[in-house]
């Protein structure tokens, strides 16, 4: 289950907004409002009494999204974001880097905002956080559909609102037995 919301949330009462969708996320699959959560070791948080769900929520100014699955998740949303030179040399490599140089002036925002939301959606998938190196985990578009990304990791992103906004997803793929 995937739940995206747009609010004009004060950044004070963001967090709690996020936590709200994910309660409501959590309603269909029979999870009390209560629920005991614990933190991993790289504090990625998970429902004590319900290993067989895995969950993930992100927010920003203006919007806060939520994901719900039986596979390990991540998700990032952000507003979209200038494109910030130094932190593309350090977070992304040097195709992704290229990938940005190459592209047009006015589409380098959207570009950067994409990128950064897959990665940050796929270190919280495996629940590392940004102690991941993010410029290992490469990806690449087509226009809008990522033809490349980690293997083992099913990924997808939704501009929102011509570009305002940017949500990306990341799931583990299921192993064969």
């Amino acid at each position: 289950m995937l739940m995206i919301s747009l609010s004009d949330i004060p950044k004070p009462g963001q967090h709690a907004h996020g936590r709200r969708l994910l309660r409501e996320c959590l309603k269909p699959f029979g999870v009390p409002e209560d629920a005991a959560m614990e933190k991993g070791s790289y504090g990625k948080p998970f429902l004590r009494d319900h290993p067989e769900l895995h969950f993930n929520i992100s927010h920003g100014d203006g919007i806060a999204a939520c994901i719900v699955t039986d596979r390990e998740c991540g998700i990032d949303c952000e507003p979209c974001r200038e494109y910030r030179e130094r932190v593309a040399r350090r977070c992304f490599s040097p195709k992704e880097q290229q990938m940005i140089d190459e592209a047009a002036p006015e589409e380098r925002d959207l570009l950067f905002t994409r990128l950064w939301t897959l990665k940050e959606a796929f270190v919280k998938c495996i629940g590392q956080g940004i102690s991941y190196p993010m410029n290992k985990a490469e990806f690449a578009f087509d226009g809008e559909r990522i033809i490349s990304a980690p293997e083992g990791y099913s990924f997808a992103h939704y501009i929102i609102r011509n570009g305002k906004y940017v949500v990306s997803v990341c799931v583990k793929e299921m192993q064969e037995q």
